[in-house]
């Protein structure tokens, strides 16, 4: 069983920049694909950043791309979102995932392991 406990979620300004950080345990995080998800009230979990088990291969919707950056840090057992150029429409309760198996990253159901979400607010 892998836990997932996201950190960085908060207020900020349009334009503003925030950083959320996920924390892996319970398995080698170097075995996990790791992913960014994103949900506002009424709509279905949207896929914002994935980053390969293997590579460090990254991927990005096209919302966020040339503005949001993930990362790994093996050695620490984290995935960091870095966000950029916030806009109002970012705004949304951020999950971490972890996927045990798959390498199609873009696919909530993909995904094993969630985190309880950190909410991101923009304000315009």
């Amino acid at each position: 069983q892998v836990q997932l406990q996201e950190s960085g979620g908060g207020l900020v300004q349009a334009g503003g920049s925030l950083q959320l950080s996920c924390t892996a345990s319970g398995r080698t995080f170097s075995t996990l694909g790791m992913g960014w998800f994103r949900q506002t009230p009424g709509k279905e979990r949207e896929f914002v950043a994935g980053i390969s088990r293997s590579y460090g291969r990254t991927y990005y919707a096209d919302s966020v791309k040339g503005r949001f950056t993930i990362s790994r840090d093996n050695a620490k057992n984290t995935v960091y979102l870095q966000m950029t150029v916030l806009k109002p429409e970012d705004t949304a309760v951020y999950y971490c995932a972890a996927a045990g198996g798959s390498s199609d990253y873009q696919r909530a159901i993909e995904y094993d392991y969630w985190g309880q979400g950190t909410q991101v607010t923009v304000s315009s």
